[in-house]
């Protein structure tokens, strides 16, 4: 699998948030603590939101712990909202088209997590993309088309509810292909203002996910703590595992939920899979 952060905030550089931290994304790449495997070393992606209208993105097929560009872009890039992801791959190919997250105009995404007998449910699952997006689909990754999938339910316009109908489809389908458990996901997305991140499996029992406590109130908790004295007090991150070891400083996000984060507020709401047909200009509507 793989192990993401999504950070919001004050700006900061991208080496204090990979590298800086006890147990930052760059150690997790290979003593992960928490994912199915303890090396996530398949490739590398970063996204952050800076002077140009849409995110820059750096992707690289050496593992996080080796790759000497990412620590010299880390050093000297700041960003007020970052999206950063270690691949693990489930099957598909190493190589920079399938690395995270991926990006549509604005919009990032990065998924952790899989879609069960994707070989089997590809094909009905690509049918479903809208025609106009499908040329932009780059890899061949399940985490993409599940992007894609998410888009063409409207992911621009009402995420939760487009995410919960792109997982729909993904179980109706699975299970029509005689998979009992189609997907595995925890995801999250931005348009650079506002986060969603879910947390959701077939099985009930999804990979981990949280996110930090108020850093006002970790302040109080522990006074003498440098680093929290240099955190504004709208940062928010979402991590498939914690950072750190401080106490009281990560929540667990819940089963079957999403989290949306908006500046300094953040909201928790249920999430479940929606079923329904294929989205209205799909290939598969027409069939």
């Amino acid at each position: 699998m793989c192990r993401w952060l999504a950070y919001s905030g004050s700006p900061v550089l991208l080496s204090d948030l990979l590298f800086a931290p006890e147990n930052s994304l760059v150690v997790q790449s290979l003593h992960s603590r928490l994912g199915v495997e303890a090396v996530n070393g398949d490739g590398f992606g970063v996204g952050w939101y800076g002077a140009q209208e849409e995110p820059g993105i750096y992707h690289s097929t050496e593992p996080a712990w080796s790759d000497r560009n990412l620590r010299e872009l880390a050093g000297h890039a700041s960003a007020g909202r970052v999206f950063a992801h270690i691949r693990a791959t489930t099957g598909t190919p190493v190589q920079q088209t399938n690395c995270h997250p991926f990006r549509h105009g604005r919009w990032l995404w990065m998924h952790n997590g899989a879609i069960a007998g994707f070989s089997s449910v590809k094909r009905d699952l690509t049918l479903a993309v809208e025609p106009a997006l499908f040329p932009l689909i780059e890899g061949s990754t399940d985490s993409e088309l599940f992007f894609f999938l998410a888009l063409t339910y409207g992911l621009e316009q009402d995420p939760p509810a487009a995410v919960a109908r792109a997982v729909g489809l993904i179980e109706e389908t699975g299970r029509k292909h005689g998979v009992p458990l189609p997907i595995q996901m925890t995801v999250a997305t931005t348009n650079g203002e506002t986060t969603w991140a879910f947390r959701y499996s077939s099985e009930g029992r999804s990979r981990s996910l949280f996110h930090n406590a108020d850093v006002r109130t970790l302040r109080l908790q522990h006074p003498d703590n440098v680093t929290l004295q240099h955190v504004s007090d709208d940062a928010r991150i979402v991590v498939s595992e914690p950072l750190g070891s401080l106490e009281g400083a990560w929540r667990e996000v819940p089963e079957s939920s999403c989290l949306v984060i908006e500046g300094g507020r953040e909201q928790l709401h249920p999430f479940a899979p929606v079923p329904g047909a294929a989205p209205a200009g799909s290939a598969a509507a027409a069939l």
